[in-house]
């Protein structure tokens, strides 16, 4: 069986939902595979045990790491991809994260691109996205426009806290938030399940909302959900990939197209890539670098709570807090720690899951006095972590951790700030190697084909017709959440694709 389409984007979440969504108002026909199905509007949306114990949502494909050993990542297939069940924080990277940035275990290094170039799809990106936030108290802020929507509002608890923060000399701002009319009647009600839940409402600002919802009302739009990119297809000389093979509905469907983005994470795309060797690209496909798979990074991070037995917590939207003081310098060193902030109520089911042993109850009793926090260090890539596969198509990620000197420092730091707050105790909790969230960088952007994957447009240097349009551009982690950067690269990607492939006047790309 064969299909015919335009444009084929493999995945549906920041990446491939966002490029979709800019594509949609070309002639263009454009395929949308998802191998999952939408996640459905029920009771359990908001239920801990379902999200947290049942694993209802989770997928159950294990992957192994560098031991050979099984594990369960953090990932889930469906329309919308992971931020189905993202925190909604939508960051800048900061103009400093663009250059060569020392860090305490090695040197960050340079983007192909400046911080400007990225700014006016930031712009579009928070429209497109409801970001909420306000201009002013961050210290570390790069050059921007004002927020397109104002911030979340703190509770009185969370108010008190920054103040006595400000007190301390630190410069709490108000996160910034992808979130749909909040406070509005049919809008977010500011409930205590939004970090790793979807939203039942849809007022949470993720892919399948503000993205690919919107391109399925436009008729060149195609979604096929259950369906599983195996293999890109590429010509006899080996210059452009003509096809993509499918497993949908049991049979394997060849759907050929003009273009190919790849939007599948930067783990499960960069494996992709390594399944579509062929006696033309035998390392696997756009990897002339030997790069595809390697320098995967994920973010040092660590959740924290700060526990009072007297004070009962009765936030129940608490992810309002942003602290970057140590972003690009400790209190007591000249290198870069990272980022803090708020998060949602931890239940005691989440809390159960890390340590088993203890009846929820008792963790329902500790978390109702508790406030959550995340620190965030950045990873630095090193070739050595990287995706390979299997013989039997399995993924094997290979992860050891680093820069992990500044990433204790600033869990000390913000421990002794929970002190000074009046907490009696901090509780620490970290995923440690085994962290999936916010992974990039397999299949790096540059301009020497000898030392990155993907052009300054996330087009391939082997194969021209074949874009990769998620977070495994990235050169570097940053210190922040890497979505909103991937949901302006996916626009900026969708305007070269719009005036080079499609031949549309530069006009109609914004």
């Amino acid at each position: 069986m064969t299909a015919q389409f335009d444009i084929v984007i493999i995945g549906s979440g920041a990446g491939g939902g966002t490029l979709a969504r800019a594509l949609a108002e070309t002639p263009a026909r454009v395929l949308i595979l998802e191998r999952g199905q939408s996640v459905p509007e029920e009771t359990e949306n908001w239920s801990p045990n379902a999200v947290w114990k049942q694993l209802r949502y989770r997928s159950t494909e294990t992957w192994l790491d560098g031991r050979g050993k099984p594990f369960l990542p953090y990932m889930h297939y469906n329309v919308g991809g992971n931020s189905k069940f993202w925190g909604s924080v939508l960051f800048r990277l900061r103009r400093e994260d663009f250059g060569d940035l020392e860090h305490m275990g090695g040197v960050s290094p340079a983007w192909p691109i400046q911080y400007a170039t990225l700014a006016p799809y930031y712009d579009r990106a928070e429209r497109l996205y409801h970001v909420h936030g306000a201009v002013g108290d961050d210290p570390t802020e790069p050059p921007r426009s004002p927020f397109p929507f104002p911030p979340i509002a703190h509770s009185a608890e969370m108010g008190a806290l920054v103040q006595q923060l400000r007190g301390f000399g630190l410069h709490p701002s108000p996160l910034p938030l992808g979130l749909i009319r909040p406070g509005e009647a049919g809008g977010c009600i500011l409930c205590n399940t939004c970090n790793s839940f979807p939203c039942k409402l849809r007022a949470k600002s993720d892919a399948e909302t503000c993205a690919v919802r919107p391109a399925l009302q436009r008729p060149n739009i195609t979604l096929w959900t259950g369906a599983r990119a195996r293999r890109l297809v590429t010509s006899a000389d080996g210059t452009r990939v003509e096809a993509v093979e499918v497993e949908r509905d049991g049979q394997t469907v060849r759907v050929d197209a003009s273009v190919f983005a790849v939007s599948c994470g930067a783990v499960n795309s960069a494996a992709l890539l390594l399944r579509s060797s062929s006696p033309e690209h035998p390392r696997g496909l756009a990897n002339s670098s030997g790069l595809v798979g390697r320098r995967y990074m994920a973010h040092q991070a660590t959740m924290m709570e700060g526990f009072h037995p007297f004070r009962k917590n009765t936030t129940v939207f608490q992810k309002t807090v942003a602290i970057n003081d140590y972003y690009l310098r400790g209190p007591s060193t000249r290198f870069p720690l990272g980022q803090i902030q708020s998060q949602g109520r931890t239940h005691g089911v989440m809390a159960q899951t890390a340590y088993p042993m203890i009846p929820v109850w008792a963790y329902e009793a500790w978390v109702s006095r508790g406030v959550d926090w995340l620190a965030m260090s950045e990873d630095l890539p090193h070739d050595d972590n990287r995706v390979t596969v299997e013989a039997n198509g399995q993924i094997r990620l290979t992860y050891r951790q680093n820069n992990v000197e500044p990433h204790r420092l600033l869990v000390k730091e913000m421990s002794q700030v929970l002190k000074r707050l009046g907490f009696w105790a901090v509780v620490t909790h970290s995923h440690g190697s085994k962290n999936t969230t916010h992974q990039c960088g397999t299949a790096v952007f540059g301009h020497d084909p000898r030392t990155s994957v993907l052009d300054e447009y996330c087009r391939s240097h082997d194969v021209r017709n074949l874009f990769v349009v998620d977070a495994s551009f990235f050169p570097s982690s940053a210190a922040v959440n890497p979505a909103l950067t991937i949901i302006a690269q996916a626009l900026r990607v969708a305007d070269h694709i719009k005036t080079t492939e499609l031949g549309l006047p530069t006009e109609q790309t914004s």
